[in-house]
C-alpha cells in the first residue's frame, strides 16, 4: 500500500494469496480442539478465519505485497492461532452458565458489532476503485464519515469483543497488540489522507469517532 517502499528485485505475491493466511490462525487453535472443548472461543476464531480466508481475499483489490510479509504474517498467525487455542482448550476454565455470563454476551455483541463495521468498511473500500485500478480516493459513507480508519476499527473491536467474551490473558494481549498494531496505521493514513486531498473532511478523526 502507500508504506511500501518499492523495489524491482522485491518477491511479491497478490493481495488476495497474502489475505488467506489468515486460516493459518484459526487452524492453529482448531487443531489442537478436542470434541467439547473450547467451543465458545473458537467459534470467534471460525468465524474471523473464514470471512478472511474463504471471502474477503475474493473481493479484495488491493496491491502485491512482498513475501516477506506474508513469511511473517503466517508466523504470526500460527503463533497466535496456537496461543490462542491452547489457553481455551488447557488453561481456561469457565461455568456451565457461561453463555448467560454478561462478560460473554457484551462481548460476542462487541465482536459482532466490530466484524459488521469491518465488513461494510471493506465493501465500501472495494467500491472505490474499478477493476485495475490502484488509485487512492476518499471513502465516503459508514463509519468513513466519522474517522479515517474504520476498517481498523472494526478490527479493534472485534478483537477487543474476543477479549472481553472469552475473559483470556492471551486474547487481552492480543486486543491490546493488534490496536498498538493497526492503530498507528490509521493515524498514518489519516495523515496521508489530509496531505493529498484538499477536500478531504476535516471533521473526520484518525481511529476513534469524535475522539482520535
Amino acid at each position: 500500500g502507500r508504506q511500501k517502499q518499492c523495489s524491482a528485485s522485491r518477491l511479491e505475491c497478490p493481495s488476495r494469496a497474502g489475505q488467506s493466511c489468515c486460516v493459518l490462525e484459526m487452524l492453529g487453535g482448531l487443531f489442537l480442539s478436542e470434541v467439547g472443548e473450547a467451543g465458545k472461543g473458537d467459534f470467534f476464531l471460525g468465524c474471523k478465519g473464514v470471512r478472511e480466508t474463504f471471502i474477503y481475499p475474493f473481493f479484495t483489490r488491493g496491491r502485491p505485497f512482498p513475501l516477506q510479509l506474508l513469511f511473517f504474517g503466517m508466523l504470526f498467525c500460527i503463533y497466535n492461532g496456537f496461543l490462542q487455542g491452547y489457553y481455551l482448550i488447557y488453561c481456561a476454565e469457565y461455568p456451565h452458565d457461561w453463555c448467560t455470563d454478561i462478560r460473554f454476551t457484551s462481548g460476542l455483541l462487541l465482536f459482532l458489532l466490530g466484524m459488521g463495521i469491518n465488513i461494510h468498511s471493506d465493501l465500501l473500500l472495494r467500491q472505490l476503485r474499478k477493476p485495475g485500478e490502484v488509485t487512492y480516493k476518499i471513502p465516503q459513507g459508514g463509519l468513513f464519515t466519522y474517522v479515517s480508519g474504520a476498517n481498523y476499527f472494526g478490527e479493534i473491536v472485534e478483537w477487543f469483543g474476543f477479549a472481553i467474551a472469552t475473559w483470556s490473558l492471551p486474547a487481552f494481549a492480543f486486543a491490546f497488540f493488534t490496536l498498538c498494531c493497526i492503530g498507528p496505521r490509521a493515524y498514518h493514513h489519516h495523515r496521508y489522507y489530509l496531505k493529498t486531498f484538499t477536500d478531504y473532511p476535516k471533521s473526520r478523526k484518525a481511529l476513534i469517532p469524535f475522539v482520535f
